[in-house]
């Protein structure tokens, strides 16, 4: 028995490093569906192997990091040959969500996003801070290798930094949300849920189409998910009008038209953003007053319990009295 677990360990951590490059890798290639040109350089408004890894790693431990780099390693090599710049980039990917998950665990980060410490944590440590590795090895060796220079250097940056730290925060709670799904679903708003999803399949599209940028219609909907729903119906939410707002900047539609390959991505980057953070922060204090609600309504139970007991002459935990003697038995037996 002992050698049987001995040589099943190998293979379940061989199998779920290949279950996480894999993940890895599809990510990748949804990704690179749609870019933008920024200064001469490709990159992706959302990049969602950034969110895919850091999941991974709050769900799995440290241990799945060779499966974060093989899947980088397959989305390089789709891309280019594996030079000395390529395998660079490979570590700064690596190590980005690596940094993340023990900034995120360092600073006691609960999965269940629940408290509005989690998804502050989530947001400046996950996202903004961590990616700062990538996007700076990226840019970094682009630049070195005469790719970019100076004078772009930094546009080419930004754009990658926020590609990267847009993946964490749109992609990572969507991914720790399903990994807390149990079936059967129990849909108490089922009807509302519907209506809610109905209205978004039309006011979405058409926000992120119109020419008169409208795209503030959609939080409403976000705020709406996110008081009814908490973090399943606001990142749900987010998550479907970031891809169509995505498609529509890279198509230069809709409130994309007729601006520079620059105004696309900080007016796509700063909705995107700006709708993420709204999501996040706003289910987090609605959960956490719901959580506390109940922690109210439970004491208050208690304390009712308490009393009841009181004043039927029975103490708090429900035994009947001893009387004097400590026998049990009448004082003048």
């Amino acid at each position: 028995m002992v050698a049987s677990q001995d040589l099943r360990t190998p293979v379940v951590l061989a199998l779920q490093t290949l279950a996480v490059a894999a993940c890895y890798y599809v990510s990748g290639q949804l990704g690179l569906l749609r870019e933008l040109v920024v200064e001469g350089s490709v990159v992706t408004p959302i990049w969602p192997p950034t969110g895919v890894s850091v999941a991974f790693l709050l769900l799995l431990g440290l241990g799945c990091w060779p499966g974060i780099a093989l899947g980088a390693f397959f989305v390089i090599l789709s891309l280019t040959s594996p030079t000395p710049a390529a395998l660079g980039v490979l570590a700064g990917n690596t190590a980005a969500p690596v940094v993340g998950y023990l900034l995120l665990r360092r600073a006691g980060f609960r999965t269940d996003l629940a408290r509005l410490r989690d998804g502050l944590a989530l947001v400046f440590l996950g996202a903004f801070i961590a990616m700062l590795i990538s996007s700076t090895v990226g840019a970094g060796l682009l630049l070195v290798t005469d790719k970019v220079e100076w004078a772009t250097f930094w546009a080419v940056w930004l754009a990658w930094w926020v590609g990267d730290a847009m993946g964490v925060l749109i992609v990572t709670p969507v991914l720790l949300l399903l990994s807390r799904v149990r079936l059967p679903l129990r849909l108490s708003r089922w009807k509302e849920a519907t209506g809610l999803a109905l209205i978004a399949c039309c006011v979405v599209p058409l926000s992120a189409h119109s020419s008169i940028s409208v795209l503030f219609l959609v939080y409403p909907l976000l705020i709406w998910a996110a008081l009814r729903f908490q973090l399943a119906g606001s990142m749900l939410c987010a998550l479907f009008a970031s891809v169509l707002a995505t498609v529509a900047a890279t198509d230069r539609v809709g409130p994309f038209d007729r601006l520079t390959r620059v105004e696309v991505m900080i007016k796509l980057q700063a909705f995107n953003g700006a709708m993420a953070l709204t999501a996040l922060i706003l289910s987090a204090v609605i959960t956490e007053q719901i959580n506390t609600r109940r922690s109210v309504q439970h004491a208050c139970q208690e304390l009712v319990e308490v009393l009841e007991h009181l004043t039927a002459g029975e103490p708090a935990d429900g035994r009947a009295p001893v009387e004097e003697g400590g026998t049990g038995r009448r004082q003048d037996e």
